[in-house]
């Protein structure tokens, strides 16, 4: 599919920067840019690729001031990183493929019931008292388990594993491989054993989640695990039993939260971070990536280090700590001059 440069600015309310009937036919990086290509410039880091890049149309913010000439139509706009998103989607949209209607061999319980335009892969399974909204993919070997209730419009990818009673929004995407409403980690010691603690809650998915593949979320000791609105899980998130994570809060590969602890919202957390049981996260934290939090943390945070510790007095302590060869050569050299001047004074 092709577009003009000038299409591309109406569309995206923008203004043309060289020549608007340049065509493109595709998307690249600007730094592996080829002719008859758009690209995008948004992080000042990649600026030094625009002035060599073969991509014919570039999308740059609208104060964007170039230091050397540029030899790529410019298409500026209000944020070159929102322009090309908006873009891609649009552009998924039109090339994704379709899928519709009930393929064989899939399990469809009796009782369970599915809306209008509701597309389900071969070996899928539905159980029985399952509610599944108007527009739902569910894709090949998907699990929904018994009385699992789906929104409409949500995608189910391959191999999703929903258990029983488990609460999905609507617009969600959940990603392969992906498991809601294992059991949470609950056991009580008895003796030298430990004796399992029945899990008898559910999880409660809401209204426009992204959830990345291979991530778990367990269900609640009681009640519900909660993952609020507008939240995006990226792939191998754990999130444990009665854990509540706030809205529009998103989470790099391989974080974890421990249970009953309690994530505001428009939290950000790097890969790797790890969040002990019974916390309180206050909204609008950013935890860098591998921190190790055991204590609350206080909303508009920022923390980074295992164990966390606020990420200025980290920055400066890990400025030190880079010197600490040199700090250590000094310090035995002061010590060799006061043993060299205790020896003079006993000496006098």
């Amino acid at each position: 599919m092709e577009f003009k440069a000038k299409d591309i600015a109406a569309l995206l309310q923008g203004t043309v920067e060289g020549d608007g009937e340049l065509v493109v036919s595709n998307v690249s990086k600007i730094e592996e840019g080829k002719p008859g290509t758009l690209a995008f410039l948004a992080n000042p880091k990649y600026e030094h690729y625009i002035y060599t890049t073969k991509a014919s149309v570039v999308l740059v913010n609208r104060d964007f001031k170039p230091s050397q000439p540029v030899g790529c139509t410019l298409v500026r706009v209000a944020s070159a990183y929102d322009a090309i998103a908006a873009l891609l989607r649009m552009y998924e949209e039109m090339v994704k493929p379709k899928h519709a209607g009930i393929e064989q061999p899939s399990f469809i319980a009796e009782g369970a019931q599915l809306g209008e335009g509701v597309y389900v892969g071969a070996f899928a399974y539905i159980g029985k008292g399952a509610k599944i909204g108007n527009h739902v993919q569910i894709f090949p070997q998907a699990y929904i388990g018994e009385g699992v209730s789906i929104g409409d419009n949500t995608v189910i990818n391959a191999g999703v594993k929903i258990y029983y009673g488990c609460v999905v929004g609507h617009d969600c995407t959940i990603h392969a491989g992906t498991v809601i409403g294992a059991d949470g980690f609950g056991f009580a010691p008895s003796g030298e054993n430990y004796e399992k603690v029945a899990q008898i809650g559910n999880v409660v998915i809401e209204d426009y989640v992204e959830i990345g593949a291979n991530a778990c979320i367990d269900r609640a000791t009681m009640g519900s695990t909660r993952v609020c609105k507008g939240v995006k899980l990226d792939n191998l998130v754990q999130i444990a039993h009665n854990v509540v994570v706030g809205e529009n809060t998103v989470m790099a590969a391989q974080a974890g939260v421990a249970g009953t602890t309690k994530v505001g919202a428009h939290c950000m957390f790097g890969g790797q971070v790890g969040i002990a049981g019974h916390l309180h996260i206050g909204d609008h934290t950013v935890l860098a990536a591998q921190t190790g939090v055991t204590n609350d943390i206080a909303p508009k945070s920022m923390f980074m280090g295992a164990p966390a510790f606020d990420a200025g007095k980290y920055r400066k302590c890990y400025v030190l700590f880079r010197k600490l060869p040199e700090l250590y050569g000094t310090l035995r050299d002061l010590e060799k001059e006061v043993k060299t001047l205790k020896s003079n004074n006993t000496c006098l």
